[in-house]
C-alpha cells in the first residue's frame, strides 16, 4: 500500500510534467513566433489533459513493460492511419514537410524491439476510417493534435528507461525529435501562421483541431480493439 509521501510525489511528479508540456507550448518565444498556434493551445486546452492521460499513465512508479507495449500499440492504431490521411491531402505536401513528422514507422520498430511479430503488428486494430482530409487546414488541425504531444515525449523516455533499463532499445519513437522538439514545434507555428492568416481559417483550424482531440480521445480510451487482441 503507497504511503500519503508516495502519493504526494507521484501527484507532484505528474503534476510537473503537465506544466512542462504547457510551458513548452505557451513560452515567449512560441508566443513571439506564432499567434495561431498560441490561439489554437489556449481554444484546444480542455481537451489537453484527456489526451495526455496516456502518456502521464507511464510516468507512475509502477508502470510496466506491459504498459508501454500496449500504449504503443495504441499510438500506432491512431497515427497510422492519420498519416496516410495526411499524405493524401491535397496540397498539404506544399506547406509541410510531411516525411520528416511521419513516426508510425518508429513505433513499428519499437514493437518489433519488445517482441510482437511483424504480422501481429500488421493486425493490430487501427482508428478507421480515416479518410483523406477535405483541405489543409483541417489536416493541420489533427496534426496539431499528434504533434503536440511529442513535447512530452522526451520526459517519458527518461522516465521509463530509468525504471526499465531495456526499453532503452524501444524508445525510436520517443527519440525521434530530442533536441528539437521546441524547434518543431516553433516550425508548426509558422506553417499554422501562414496557412490561417485569418480569423474565419483560425476558426476553422481550431475546429478541425476539436475534430481531432475528440477522435483521439475516443480510441485511447476505448482501446478495445487493443486490448482484444491480446495486449
Amino acid at each position: 500500500m503507497r504511503t500519503v509521501h508516495e502519493i504526494r510525489a507521484r501527484s507532484t511528479r505528474i503534476g510537473r510534467f503537465r506544466s512542462i508540456a504547457w510551458e513548452l507550448q505557451t513560452s515567449r518565444y512560441v508566443e513571439q513566433a506564432s499567434h495561431t498556434l498560441l490561439r489554437l493551445n489556449l481554444e484546444t486546452r480542455g481537451f489537453h489533459a484527456l489526451a495526455d492521460e496516456g502518456w502521464l499513465a507511464l510516468l507512475r512508479e509502477d508502470a510496466t513493460r506491459l504498459d508501454y507495449t500496449r500504449w504503443l500499440a495504441t499510438v500506432y492504431g491512431f497515427e497510422a492511419p492519420l498519416e496516410a490521411a495526411l499524405a493524401y491531402t491535397p496540397n498539404l505536401k506544399l506547406l509541410i514537410d510531411l516525411r520528416s513528422r511521419s513516426r508510425a514507422g518508429l513505433v513499428v520498430q519499437d514493437l518489433l524491439a519488445l517482441g510482437l511479430r511483424a504480422g501481429e503488428i500488421t493486425d493490430l486494430p487501427q482508428c478507421l476510417p480515416m479518410a483523406p482530409f477535405r483541405s489543409p487546414i483541417e489536416a493541420l488541425g489533427w496534426l496539431y493534435v499528434v504533434e503536440r504531444s511529442t513535447l512530452l515525449h522526451d520526459a517519458v523516455r527518461r522516465h521509463i528507461t530509468s525504471r526499465l533499463p531495456d526499453l532503452g532499445t524501444a524508445t525510436s519513437y520517443l527519440t525521434a525529435y530530442t533536441g528539437t522538439a521546441g524547434a518543431r514545434w516553433t516550425e508548426l507555428g509558422h506553417v499554422l501562421d501562414r496557412a490561417a492568416p485569418t480569423d474565419d481559417l483560425i476558426h476553422d483550424l481550431v475546429v478541425a483541431a476539436h475534430g481531432g482531440f475528440r477522435a483521439l480521445i475516443a480510441w485511447t480510451h476505448g482501446r478495445t480493439g487493443v486490448r482484444a487482441y491480446g495486449l
